[in-house]
């Protein structure tokens, strides 16, 4: 619990409060620290930022960025694309649940992952 109020400082103040009482961006910390909670050798993350306010997936995103470099694997489904490849290592974009382009996160192509995203060939 002490480090996920760490990962997620503002839980601690509401840590008396029911996680339905708590916003959608708190919901979303809650239900990401009590994953965490498990110590978990794999994190597969949905959507983390789907619906949040800005701010909100920033402090999201901010934490997740300090799990890198631990010994667990984060599988992240983002469709802030630009978000996602600041923290990833490496990207995978599937398109009717095949791999339709892959590689180094640091050498992503953004026009070339919308071209794949959306099943357009590269010229």
């Amino acid at each position: 619990m002490e480090a996920v109020c760490r990962l997620f400082p503002i839980l601690k103040d509401f840590a008396d409060r029911p996680a339905a009482l708590l916003s959608g961006g708190q919901q979303q910390m809650v239900a990401i620290g009590r994953a965490l909670m498990a110590n978990p050798a794999v994190l597969l993350l949905d959507e983390v930022s789907l619906g949040l306010a800005p701010v909100v997936a920033d402090e999201v995103h901010a934490a997740l960025a300090g799990l890198r470099g631990t010994e667990m694997a984060i599988i992240l489904v983002e469709q802030d694309i630009t978000r996602a490849l600041r923290q990833a290592d490496s990207f995978l974009c599937l398109l009717e649940g095949r791999v339709a382009l892959q590689g180094s996160a640091q050498d992503a192509d953004l026009v070339a992952i919308g071209r794949a995203y959306f099943g357009e060939e590269s010229s």
